[in-house]
């Protein structure tokens, strides 16, 4: 994004030549467009010449420094962008089915000790193009927050080339090994480890947890596609380039000529095809522009988004037909080897799921049209007992919701620091939302900003998925074309293909990659490069910024918002012939009929089924939860009374929630038990939901065999809501009535003692 500069007003206008426009010594009584500056028309041009002169040398010294970036980063064992010391505990390639992933360790810095007695986090970055280390390559970053909470931190991360063979299957059960390891390496009781999944990252590691859910705690997923055929008409055309494309036979064949690998540059290519304006100008421009104070950052950047990776050719694959063009796995359609169908559904841990309506990679509807793909209503959430959260950003880019400092300070951060409250939320689905801006300064220091929580409903989160049966069937027929597409390449152009290609030749290929050879070939090596790098010396030494005044880098200012806007319109005239050729094609019934679509209205995409078995176990559970009304002691009474007063409350904040961990454990500094309190309170909420007359009428039942003491410590605590914040009238009414309720069997109880 281009930081625009502040155009003044100037106002040193003699009155004899307002009426021209300009001053008599201005440039603007030559050119007419430029404004009255005081500075003399010699001097600007001369101080703009030798400005543009200095910039492009500075420039292209940025450049050259990037060049050799490029080339030291190929060359490391295990190239990264990791900001923070590491060490590693567990290799993919030492697994039974080995994998080019590794899971580290993040060693703290001394002044920000780790506390083991808290959950542990594991980052995992996408495999999507780029290297790891994405969430931790500052300190205004996903790691970073962690590291300042006092969370133990590992990140999983990977080499640039797969282990032969690998499958995504591999990776998922690597994923379970490496959460397995950290399980083991903290036995303790503050809950299970949380994980970060981003973009890419997310949707593997939801799949790892429904094959797996007993190794998570609280999953937060950043930026993930989870429903690839969901979009917003006119606004996400990456969505189309599969039809348009003639699905996935193109996969194949880049995979073949690459030798069997799928170059990720190609990845790259398509992220930087979405957005001409920044990809061909604005990036560059900003550099150029802001040369002086922009170099450091924007070599950090390059240095994680030149370094490209590969994937196998059976992984790519994989993820092509079924998620990008087949759209499988938010209808658990996807069967593993081994006979096992991954559902979603199967996830026990809290899922928060972080997206942007700025995101033009993984917009809001694919993030959560999950929810609705799997979903019904809202029972059949509360009957598979599952919490899901999800949190929107009005603006952040596709890489800014997991790679913003801001984001960082302020989304992230109230994720971490109140995760466990986010563990305990009762089944059902949130929106969570943060009140406040983000603090200006460096490092992830708390705000003045607070996490609110406030149930929703599917109808919600319909209203932003906008679920379109009619553009369902258009992407049915690309995933039936795609697999004709994909059989006659495989059949009769694939052999000839396999047998052309040599390694060179894949080298030779993957060398030659536009992207790459962009980095390749300005560096060092380059015979130039000396002079350009003694002359930037030089500049850096005796450097003067031109004066914002100067009416030339104005006009340039302009210039550059001219071309912004040219190439935006060419991108936006551009995605709208995309989409509608794409919507032409696959609405004709010629196209649909040889996908082998009837006439009828039936939907696309059948939600998965709900067995006998779960009917059976839901009719259970409620029997079981009419039993324990009256089953319980002082803590699940004191839940039910915090249920109760907050009945007609629209948010869950964080300090009521925080003090209702008090109940549990008054002394919950250490050795906090997580999993039981999250039981006790999902149970509960569970009862409530039920009958709330009935659970409260039961309270003198469950404080009869407590102390009195006891008792009045939680009505105490209860007592603490009025100095959180101002109570509605309802709220006022039941609280009176539960410390009622409290003090009678407190005094029940002394009568009985004494």
């Amino acid at each position: 994004m281009i930081t625009k500069k502040s155009y003044r007003s100037h106002e040193t206008v003699r009155p004899e030549a307002a009426e021209e426009g300009g001053t008599a010594d201005s440039p603007a009584n030559s050119f007419g467009f430029f404004p009255a500056t005081g500075l003399p028309q010699v001097h600007a041009i001369t101080e703009y010449a030798v400005d543009t002169w200095q910039r492009s040398v500075l420039y292209a010294d940025v450049m050259r420094q990037r060049g050799n970036q490029y080339q030291a980063h190929l060359t490391e064992e295990v190239p990264n962008v990791l900001d923070f010391p590491s060490e590693v505990i567990l290799s993919g390639q030492d697994l039974p089915r080995p994998v080019n992933y590794w899971l580290v360790r993040i060693v703290p810095p001394k002044d920000k000790p780790t506390d083991n007695m808290k959950r542990p986090f594991v980052v995992i970055d996408p495999r999507a193009g780029h290297g790891p280390g994405i969430g931790g390559f500052k300190v205004d970053s996903e790691i970073g927050v962690v590291i300042d909470a006092g969370h133990p931190c590992y990140f999983i991360g990977f080499l640039p080339d797969p282990v032969p063979e690998q499958t995504i299957e591999d990776v998922m059960h690597a994923q379970a090994a490496f959460m397995e390891k950290v399980l083991a390496l903290h036995p303790c009781r503050e809950g299970k480890p949380a994980v970060i999944g981003n973009c890419q990252a997310g949707w593997q590691i939801l799949m790892t947890a429904a094959m797996r859910p007993e190794l998570f705690g609280p999953i937060i997923v950043a930026g993930a596609p989870l429903s690839y055929w969901a979009g917003w008409r006119g606004r996400d055309p990456m969505r189309y380039t599969a039809g348009l494309l003639g699905g996935s036979w193109l996969t194949a064949l880049t995979s073949d000529i690459g030798g069997g690998r799928f170059d990720g540059a190609w990845l790259v290519q398509n992220f930087e095809n979405l957005n001409p304006a920044n990809t061909l100008w604005n990036k560059q421009y900003h550099l150029y522009s802001n040369i002086d104070t922009e170099a450091q950052r924007y070599l950090g950047f390059e240095k994680y988004w030149g370094g490209y990776v590969f994937l196998n050719d059976v992984e790519m694959q994989y993820i092509v037909d079924n998620l990008f063009i087949g759209n499988r796995l938010a209808t658990a359609e996807l069967i593993t080897s081994d006979g096992e169908r991954i559902d979603l559904r199967n996830i026990r841990s809290p899922i928060v799921v972080f997206c942007s309506y700025g995101d033009n990679i993984t917009p809001p509807p694919q993030a959560l049209g999950w929810i609705t793909d799997l979903y019904g209503d809202d029972e059949d959430v509360l009957t598979h007992d599952q919490t899901i959260v999800y949190a929107t950003h009005d603006s952040v880019g596709h890489l800014g919701i997991f790679v913003s400092g801001a984001v960082s300070r302020k989304e992230h951060h109230k994720f971490t620091t109140n995760i466990d409250l986010i563990d305990v939320l009762p089944a059902g689905t949130y929106r969570a939302t943060i009140a406040g801006d983000a603090p200006k300064n460096s490092g992830p220091s708390i705000g003045n900003y607070e996490l609110s929580i406030e149930p929703t409903r599917m109808v919600d989160l319909r209203d932003i998925v906008q679920p379109d049966p009619e553009s369902d069937r258009r992407f049915a027929a690309v995933a039936q074309l795609s697999k004709t597409n994909l059989a006659l390449y495989r059949q009769f152009v694939q052999p000839w293909v396999r047998q052309a290609v040599t390694p060179q030749t894949a080298h030779w290929v993957q060398t030659m990659h536009p992207l790459r050879l962009s980095y390749e070939w300005w560096s060092d090596h380059n015979p130039l490069a000396p002079l350009v790098a003694d002359t930037a010396k030089k500049i850096r030494e005796q450097r003067a910024p031109i004066s914002e005044d100067n009416p030339f880098l104005q006009f340039q200012g302009i210039w550059s918002d001219a071309i912004v806007k040219t190439l935006n319109l060419w991108r936006d005239a551009r995605d709208d012939a995309c989409e509608k050729a794409f919507e032409w094609t696959y609405s004709s019934p010629w196209v649909q009929a040889l996908a082998g679509q009837s006439g009828d209205d039936e939907p696309m995409r059948q939600r998965p089924s709900v067995t006998p078995e779960h009917r059976a176990f839901v009719a259970q559970e409620i029997e079981e939860l009419r039993d324990a009304v009256t089953e319980g002691g002082a803590i699940e009474a004191g839940i039910r009374a915090v249920f109760y007063i907050h009945r007609f409350c629209s948010s869950i904040d964080e300090r009521r929630a925080n003090l209702t961990l008090e109940l549990h454990q008054p002394n919950c500094d250490r050795g906090f038990d997580m999993d039981s309190f999250r039981a006790i309170v999902r149970r509960q909420a569970n009862i409530m939901r039920l009958d709330t007359d009935a659970a409260i009428t039961a309270l003198p039942q469950l404080l009869a065999h407590e102390e009195p003491g006891r008792i009045r410590e939680v009505a105490r605590t209860l007592e603490r809501l009025r100095s959180i914040g101002p109570l509605s009238t309802a709220e006022e009414t039941s609280l009176t009535q539960m410390l009622d309720v409290f003090e009678v069997a407190a005094t029940a109880q002394d009568t009985v003692l004494s």
